[in-house]
């Protein structure tokens, strides 16, 4: 018989451990393939680790409340085979009822978030991190938390115990500092590329208001509204912005998109947008001027060897988030299309996993989706550079011809670049901008696809 190692799985890239809530598999259970084996539960999220492996659970090597680090050895399953021990990270946690989903942006793992300072260790009650997060932001005592019947096995806490409990302390009023869903978005400035995804809601506060003398109300803003602010406030500190604008007669990519997109939906099942468009001639300018895909840490300029761009992307909520599409030089047009649609297609539902909304070293934003045709995006830390499309306007241009000059309607987009003038300067940024521009402007109208 062979043993197996099981490891405690990563949850993202900013959470480095976790809390043993319970062990759902004891010592000599049989243990079938993504049977449950432990609950766990970080600083964001209550999780079950699912075992990777068919066998019999052999030792517990964490006790329940105690807590392990991303990687270690929390288990001992037997399973048929040789006498080596094996070990592979097993698959990742899977959110139970009580999880409240997270997905963060590059660099917001730099914010200090609300976090729980009471002393826990004077109460005998195991309470999930989760748990102690609600009852710091809503300033409830280790006391009356102990007071609070719970619903979970063996009496404990769960989030819907202290949210029910919270609830009628307000007269009925839900709380709203924990949802069921919460996800940090992207700079305020950013908003999807046009005519690719749905459009985005609004972006609602659900917070309670007061009345301030019968006509102003003064709104508290919530956890991720918090968090959104703290990280614009980082960036702009962090780098001094400069932001550098391009025209783009674009009228040959949006003819040849139009001659193509039913032909092209009917061969490969899927939409073409103008998303991978933007994608690839980013992807092909960055390899043109490879010091714009970079990050600063201190007085060293950390050169990225992948070009990993984040798009936005809509979610029911009317937030935004940005999906990374890996290594998207790599990627013919055909290979983006599907990367655009399948990561936009799953954000909206949710189902994103931690590590695609992570990596990214290059941002593109889109002001036009409310009919802007220029802005001044905010760089997504710890990127050095954003780049937002305005929208594609008809519009009466000048064109040289053999014959003289002509005016004529054309297709026109602004594009603006943000970048951190620490290490990107003026001739750097606007090159760039201008290569993108030349990219889209220089589209074969005859390409096959």
């Amino acid at each position: 018989m062979a043993q197996y190692e099981l490891l405690l799985p990563k949850m993202g890239e900013s959470v480095a451990e976790a809390t043993v809530i319970k062990w759902v598999k004891q010592p000599g259970d049989t243990i079938d393939l993504d049977d449950t084996i432990l609950e766990i539960a970080t600083d964001k999220v209550d999780s079950e680790v699912p075992s990777p492996v068919a066998g019999k659970l052999v030792k517990q090597l964490f006790k329940e409340d105690e807590v392990a680090q991303v990687g270690d050895v929390i288990a001992i399953i037997e399973t048929s085979g040789g006498n080596d021990v094996k070990t592979e990270e097993p698959a990742a946690a899977v959110p139970v009822k009580e999880t409240v989903s997270e997905t963060t942006i590059p660099g917001v793992e730099q914010l200090a978030a609300s976090k729980n300072t009471a002393d826990f260790t004077s109460s005998e009650r195991f309470y999930s991190p989760l748990v102690k997060n609600i009852a710091a932001q809503e300033n409830i005592s280790i006391a009356e938390l102990d007071s609070i019947k719970g619903s979970g096995a063996d009496g404990r806490l769960n989030k819907d115990d202290l949210l029910n409990y919270i609830n009628s302390k307000t007269g009925g009023k839900p709380a709203e500092t924990f949802t069921k869903s919460e996800t940090v978005i992207v700079p305020a400035s950013e908003n999807k590329v046009q005519n690719t995804q749905a459009q985005a809601a609004p972006v609602t506060s659900k917070t309670s208001t007061t009345s301030v003398s019968g006509g102003d109300e003064i709104i508290e803003m919530d956890r991720m509204r918090k968090l959104i602010a703290d990280h614009m406030v980082m960036s702009k500190s962090t780098s001094p912005h400069v932001t550098s604008f391009v025209e783009a007669d674009v009228t040959n990519m949006v003819l040849w998109r139009n001659k193509v997109k039913n032909s092209f939906e009917k061969r490969e099942n899927e939409k073409i947008t103008f998303t991978p468009i933007f994608v690839e001639a980013v992807a092909k300018a960055i390899k043109d001027f490879p010091m714009i895909n970079v990050s600063v840490n201190g007085t060293q300029i950390i050169k990225k060897r992948d070009i990993n761009i984040g798009m936005a992307a809509a979610l029911p909520s009317g937030n935004l988030i940005v999906p990374v599409i890996k290594n998207a030089d790599q990627l013919n047009l055909v290979g983006l299309t599907k990367a655009v649609n399948d990561l936009a297609g799953r954000a909206r539902i949710s189902k994103l996993k931690p590590d695609e909304t992570q990596g990214g070293t290059f941002t593109l934003t889109n002001v036009g989706t409310f009919g802007n045709v220029m802005g001044t995006p905010i760089i997504n830390q710890p990127q050095v550079a954003i780049l937002a499309v305005g929208a594609i306007k008809k519009k009466p241009a000048v064109l040289e011809t053999e014959h003289g000059d002509v005016i004529a309607i054309r297709h026109m987009m602004f594009l603006s670049l943000s970048y951190d003038h620490r290490v990107v300067d003026g001739s750097l940024g606007g090159m760039f901008v201008r290569r993108v521009a030349d990219y889209l402007e220089g589209w074969d109208f005859n390409r096959e696809i």
